[in-house]
């Protein structure tokens, strides 16, 4: 059997034995044929908002306003979303002041070129645009606390619109749930203060918070919490297929256009875990696949179908290196990882520091299997990461036999950020 596994921009050939292979986890997505152009699903979202006003009603009488926008992390179209939202608010207000604000989270801030890539030239020459920092501090604004008691601080142009509106993307998230919706404040605008509360080890411990979960999810509580706060007032949200093309849309309220969405979403890409001795998977290409740190996101759907003891191949190009000064630190220390895992869910909500929660899943996945690196990044980088490094496809599957033996069965996962692998 044949298998293209998206890596950056590119694909990579997996090939074996049929009688090898257990099955294929893929998301209903790519099957899924929509109902009208990228650009149509679009403004019929924004037509028939889901109780909601039109969002050209809401700009009324709005004169500061402000679109939180995906960073470069993110594959989200922007340029099919930005444009009819910003017709939209001039409609309803063609004087207003609109701040186009990128939502960075704790990631490195967007680039022009990235700006120009994900918006065209059009916008970034001819629209105010800023990328929130969330370290800055001369920039940001305390609204109050959040349901777990962390600080609830964001950038406090996001504070100060008279409208707060966003676009994103849904897709199964690892620990959230679900991306999309109120995600776009936390953690996309949000003081790095409070991402690290929300993010902190008995969050990411509980499991409530694993893929597709949203009730009972603390994690999504507090985001849920910090999203109505900021008056974030109206959401368009997409969902996108392997090709990264729009299928369907979503517009209206915070909440309910979200959880819509996500509904869509989970009818799609639930699969039933298919237990196997190797267990292949990818974070669904560029720009998901930039860095080691996100790569732990595709690391997850493998997690929850690959044998106790057994071995993960996760193939991810990482051209931006590991993603984190602050994720690679931890496994420099001297600590095991089941030592690592102990500490990091005994560290207080108000003490997490950066990237324990990427860490902190990533030694629960290290745990339970071995995991082979398919990658650009130095083989240094990803032995000091506890990986073992493969130059490509052929040497992974062979260093995988030979941990988990000649006879090994294999599960392929081509997408691991766009399936739910229910355990």
């Amino acid at each position: 059997m044949e298998f293209k596994l998206p890596y950056g921009k590119e694909q990579l050939t997996l090939s074996l034995p049929d009688d090898k292979v257990n099955g294929v986890l893929h998301s209903g997505i790519e099957e899924y044929i929509p109902t009208a152009s990228e650009q149509q699903l679009v403004l019929d979202a924004l037509a028939n908002p889901i109780d909601s006003a039109p969002l050209s009603e809401l700009a009324k009488g709005k004169n500061k306003v402000v679109i939180i926008a995906s960073d470069h992390t993110r594959p989200v179209p922007s340029k099919f979303l930005i444009p009819p939202m910003l017709s939209e608010i001039r409609k309803g207000n063609p004087d207003a002041d609109i701040t186009i604000l990128i939502a960075t989270g704790c990631h490195r801030g967007t680039t022009e070129a990235e700006l120009i890539s994900k918006f065209g030239e059009d916008i970034v020459k001819n629209e105010k645009i800023y990328v929130h920092d969330c370290a800055d501090e001369s920039m940001l604004v305390k609204l109050g606390t959040l349901p777990s008691g962390g600080e609830l601080i964001i950038n406090k142009l996001a504070a100060e619109a008279d409208l707060l509106v966003s676009e994103g993307f849904i897709e199964p998230h690892f620990f959230a749930g679900f991306s999309g919706g109120r995600k776009s404040v936390l953690p996309g605008i949000a003081s790095k203060v409070t991402v690290h509360a929300n993010h902190c080890g008995a969050f990411i411990e509980s499991d409530k918070a694993r893929t597709g979960l949203l009730e009972g999810n603390p994690i999504n509580i507090d985001m849920e919490y910090a999203a109505k706060t900021a008056k974030l007032k109206f959401i368009l949200n997409v969902v996108i297929n392997g090709e990264k093309k729009i299928i369907n849309a979503f517009a209206g309220d915070l909440i309910k256009a979200h959880r819509k969405g996500c509904e869509f979403v989970k009818s799609l890409c639930m699969e039933k875990a298919i237990p196997a001795d190797v267990a292949v998977s990818t974070n669904g290409g560029y720009p998901l696949d930039q860095n080691i740190y996100q790569a732990v996101k595709g690391m997850t759907a493998a997690e929850a179908t690959v044998k106790k003891g057994g071995v993960i191949i996760m193939v991810a190009k990482c051209n931006d290196g590991h993603g984190g000064e602050g994720f690679c630190n931890f496994f420099r220390s001297a600590l095991s990882n089941a030592e690592l895992a102990a500490a990091f869910a005994a560290c207080p909500a108000n003490e997490t520091p950066a990237d324990q929660w990427q860490a902190q899943i990533f030694v629960r996945i290290l745990l339970k299997a071995t995991v082979i690196f398919v990658s650009d990044a130095p083989k240094e980088l990803v032995e000091s990461l506890r990986m073992v490094y493969a130059k490509d496809l052929d040497e992974a599957v062979s260093k995988a036999k030979e941990i988990a033996g000649s006879d090994a069965s294999f599960t392929v996962i081509p997408d691991g950020v766009a399936v739910t692998v229910i355990e």
